[in-house]
Formats: C-alpha cells, sequence, structure tokens
C-alpha cells in the first residue's frame, strides 16, 4: 500500500471530525520540551496543540493535516487569537455563552483563507453554535453526556465527580459510587467498536484496532477517574457535562493567550500528509507532535512513514505520539536510529487527562 492509498482514500475528509485536540497539551510539552530555535511538525487536527507549542518560541511550528476542515478550524483559531480579547476568544470559539458570534466572525472573516472563508460560508451553524462543539467526535461525546450518562448517575454524583479530591478519596468514589453495573453495561455498548467507529470516528479508523475495544477503555476509564485528578481535567469536563464547564484546555487559558498570541506569525499551515510534507521544502524538524496518526495506518505504511520522519529528524530530535486501540513503536523498529525516552514517557502517561490513551511515546532521534 502507498500513501497515498492510505486513510485518505478511505474516508471523507470534508468534515470536521475533532473540534477540539483530545490530546493532552501539558504531558506533549513537558515531552518535547520545545525551546527557540526549534522546528516543530505538529498534526494540526482542530489547532489547540500547535497553537500550544509557540509558549515557548520556537522557530517555526507546521501544522500539518490531511483535511481542509480541519485546517479551517485552525484558521479561525489564530485569527480568534490574533483579533479578540482572550475574553472574546473564549465566547466566540464557544467556550462561554455568546449571543453575537456571527458578527465576531465578521471581524475575523477577512483574515481567514479562501477556502477556509467556503467552507465556513456554507457552515454558519458552526460559528453560531461555538466552533468547540461542532465536531463529530464532540457530538458523540455529547450524546454520551446527555443521554447516557443520566442513565447511569444521578445529576448529584456527576457533579461529585468533578469536586477536587485526592487520589484514596478518587478510588473510594469510583468503587462505592461510580462503578456500577449500569455503567459498565452502557459504556460497554456506547464505547464498541460498531458504536464508536460509526458515531464517533471513522469505520476506517478501526481498520487496525484488534480486540475487544470497550473493555480497554472501560479499563482506562478506571485509571483516569482514580489515578488522575478530575477536578482540573479539560477532556473529563467535556465528556461529563458536554461542555468546558471548569476546566480549558493548555491553549485556552488565559496565562497562557499573550505568550501564543506573539508568536502566531510562526504558525504555518499544510494540507497534506506528512510524506507530502517532505516531499516539499520543509526539511528537517526538532520537535514531533505526531498526535495518534499511526492509530490510522497498516504496519507497513506505519514502518514507511517513521522512516520519513527519522529521515527528516534533526539529531537529538524528539518524537512523541500516543497510542489508543492500536500499539506502535517507532523505537521497536530502529534501535539503532531511535530510543525510546522510557522514564519520560511513563511519567507523562500517568499524568495524562487524555486517559482513554493506552500509551503515550517519546523517543529521541539518535
Amino acid at each position: 500500500m502507498t500513501h497515498n492509498q492510505a486513510i485518505q482514500d478511505r474516508a471523507a475528509f470534508d468534515l470536521v471530525r475533532y473540534a477540539n485536540c483530545w490530546e493532552d497539551a501539558d504531558i506533549l510539552l513537558e515531552a518535547l520540551a520545545v525551546k527557540q530555535g526549534d522546528r516543530c511538525l505538529s498534526i494540526a487536527s482542530a489547532g489547540d496543540n500547535s497553537l500550544a507549542l509557540l509558549v515557548n518560541e520556537p522557530e517555526l511550528v507546521v501544522a500539518c493535516d490531511l483535511s481542509p476542515a480541519q485546517l479551517a478550524c485552525v484558521e479561525v483559531r489564530l485569527a480568534a487569537f490574533a483579533e479578540l480579547s482572550h475574553t472574546d476568544m473564549l465566547a466566540f470559539l464557544g467556550f462561554r455563552h455568546c449571543e453575537h458570534r456571527l458578527d465576531l466572525f465578521t471581524l475575523l472573516r477577512s483574515s481567514l483563507s479562501p477556502s477556509a472563508k467556503r467552507y465556513f460560508d456554507r457552515n454558519t451553524k458552526h460559528i453560531a453554535g461555538g466552533l468547540v462543539h461542532h465536531g463529530k467526535f464532540e457530538r458523540y461525546v455529547r450524546i454520551f453526556s446527555n443521554w447516557i450518562l443520566p442513565l447511569t448517575h444521578s445529576r448529584k454524583t456527576l457533579n461529585e465527580l468533578m469536586v477536587e479530591k485526592d487520589e484514596p478519596a478518587r478510588l473510594e468514589f469510583y468503587r462505592q459510587r461510580w462503578n456500577t453495573r449500569r455503567w459498565r453495561l452502557l459504556c460497554r455498548i456506547f464505547c464498541s467498536r460498531f458504536v464508536l467507529g460509526r458515531a464517533g470516528r471513522d469505520p476506517e479508523f478501526m481498520r487496525f484496532v484488534e480486540g475487544e475495544v470497550a473493555d480497554r477503555i472501560l479499563q482506562r476509564a478506571e485509571e483516569g477517574l482514580t489515578k488522575v485528578p478530575t477536578h482540573d481535567n479539560p477532556f473529563l469536563d467535556y465528556i461529563a457535562t458536554g461542555a468546558f464547564r471548569q476546566a480549558l484546555p493548555f491553549y485556552a487559558r488565559a496565562e497562557n493567550f499573550t505568550r501564543i498570541r506573539k508568536n502566531l506569525s510562526r504558525l504555518k499551515l499544510f494540507h497534506g500528509a506528512v510524506s507530502d510534507l517532505f516531499a516539499s521544502d520543509e526539511m528537517g524538524f526538532d520537535k514531533f507532535n505526531l498526535s495518534d496518526i499511526f492509530e490510522y495506518m497498516s504496519r507497513d505504511l506505519f514502518l514507511q512513514t517513521a522512516r520519513l520522519l527519522i529521515e527528516n529528524a534533526r539529531p537529538s530530535s524528539r518524537l512523541a505520539y500516543w497510542n489508543m486501540l492500536v500499539p506502535r513503536e517507532i523505537a521497536r523498529h530502529w534501535p539503532d536510529r531511535v530510543r525510546p525516552l522510557q522514564d519520560l514517557s511513563e511519567s507523562c502517561f500517568r499524568r495524562d487527562k487524555a486517559f482513554f490513551y493506552q500509551a503515550f511515546h517519546v523517543d529521541i532521534v539518535l
């Protein structure tokens, strides 16, 4: 299978699949240790973590994605950072209540590329309803929070989930109040391969997944609800309530707004696959945010892509990537070229607020 016969030819990319990056930027930044002068390659998704990389003033961040719709999401975020106050940006994107988002979009529209303008002119409801809520995966999560969770737990229990607790208290709450038979049953149905593939992701994104999906997600949920603090977890906040009510992703926090804003010119968008980027003039990177792109690849395509990454990595470059349901490890296949930073990987993974992933890998190119 060639790269051009990969996921972009099997799944549609004319819609927003992810209105948010469902990956923890806090551990990503710790893992990559971005510094001034670094050149970073980042999978764009909705733009959250590509923007987060700007806080440490790298020379360049290239945000790469197969989907024009996802890149349009990044463009709107860039315009909002450039033109709006932090308060207005939160309201415009959907983190806070707002009744004049279309008026704000009028201020931002001239900053967008023609393709992004066309996308949002056809999808004004995405603007009016708040961009962070209008992805396929976010609709799946809100169905879970609005219809499934109320069948498993009372409003009081749901509210107590997000109350600050130490680890022993979280464990007791999980065992005594949360881990009911109904919770396990409905979660197994809603997080099954069939439902997750069609309602949440795409059946093609599940092609290389082996084994039982729901049980693995349930196991990771137990870790996420007991080992990781719940009160400041934006991913759990959205899963539990369908909104970011008491926790924000890294890029949206007030303390990061000014640092990101002053470095916006360092972020460049690229439409295409990673192999297409390396075929262009952009060569040589120090830091790689690879999201979970290997999840959607056959083993052969994964090896082919990993080889390209290594060949286009500067000495001592770092690669960070997640595995959700498909195990992929670059260092295992190139032990003479790549070394896993095992202690750092495990330390970050234990604190990963995006608790539904099965592994987090940080590798260094020798």
